[in-house]
């Protein structure tokens, strides 16, 4: 008999490494959060990574947060956060949020990850309205690829 397992979500798995390897994962966060306001492509966010010691770097680089790292496509730095946008797997995006002082990871929905990005412009919105365009009647009859291998062909 074949038994279904769960299988954890990202965020879950980033505790888990930040558990096993708070130490490098902090030093790896708090020289990008030390770039200040801005984005970080992959290229950029990968290069602070090549910059930490070595044996911090072979720490991370093979578990779970190694996975998460090369997915990262890019970093939001709004200190005392880093928001990273990762994708796993063509087609499928997640957000996450790190606070870099007290190391808390929170998912964020794709409407979080672009109004933290955002308030990089603007500064917080603090409950003012924010124009929001519905283009979802454009994209109703047309067919969709399903298979990851059929995406972007």
């Amino acid at each position: 008999m074949a038994s279904l397992t769960r299988s954890t979500s990202l965020r879950e798995r980033f505790d888990g490494s930040l558990t096993a390897h708070r130490i490098e994962i902090l030093a790896l966060l708090s020289r990008i959060e030390a770039k200040g306001k801005g984005i970080l492509q992959h290229h950029q966010v990968i290069a602070e990574f090549e910059e930490i010691p070595e044996e911090k770097r072979q720490k991370l680089v093979n578990g779970a947060f190694g996975e998460v790292l090369r997915s990262t496509q890019e970093a939001v730095v709004l200190p005392p956060f880093v928001a990273l946008a990762v994708r796993p797997r063509p087609g499928v995006w997640e957000y996450l949020r790190v606070d870099v002082h007290s190391l808390v990871v929170d998912e964020l929905r794709a409407a979080e990850y672009l109004k933290f990005k955002e308030e990089l412009v603007e500064g917080s919105s603090n409950g003012n309205f924010v124009l929001e365009l519905d283009f979802e009647p454009f994209n109703a009859p047309f067919p969709r690829p399903t298979l990851n291998k059929s995406i972007g062909n």
